[in-house]
């Protein structure tokens, strides 16, 4: 079994409300993001890959371009923008690629991140 991992950055911003950080998480400010999308799998035995990346890149561009510089309290499918709520969805516009088994968001300059790892039933 083999594990690839894609990641992507995006800049962005967003206000939280009702934190312990108050009025500072309140405003309107910005994060650099780095997001990571791994996929399980064993290699194709024509192919010798678990995944073509390049369609990969292709669906992770478009995401990207969905939430770089952007104020993602605006992006109403993601609701509350957490980075609970980034991963999740992440994962659901990359699901189709096929064995998805991680989405990590990261805000390296605040020592965070989340992964998550589908619906559970």
């Amino acid at each position: 079994m083999w594990e690839l991992t894609k990641s992507f950055r995006f800049e962005a911003a967003h206000a939280l409300s009702g934190t312990t950080f108050g009025a500072a998480s309140e405003e309107i400010h910005g994060h650099s993001f780095r997001a990571e999308v791994t996929l399980r799998g064993a290699p194709d035995p024509k192919t010798g890959m678990v995944v073509d990346l390049g369609l990969v890149q292709r669906a992770i561009e478009d995401v990207r371009l969905t939430l770089d510089h952007k104020l993602l309290n605006k992006i109403e499918s993601l609701g509350i923008p957490t980075l609970e709520n980034l991963s999740r969805f992440v994962w659901e516009r990359l699901q189709h690629i096929g064995g998805l088994t991680r989405v990590s968001i990261h805000r390296d300059s605040c020592n965070e991140s989340c992964a998550y790892y589908g619906p559970q039933s």
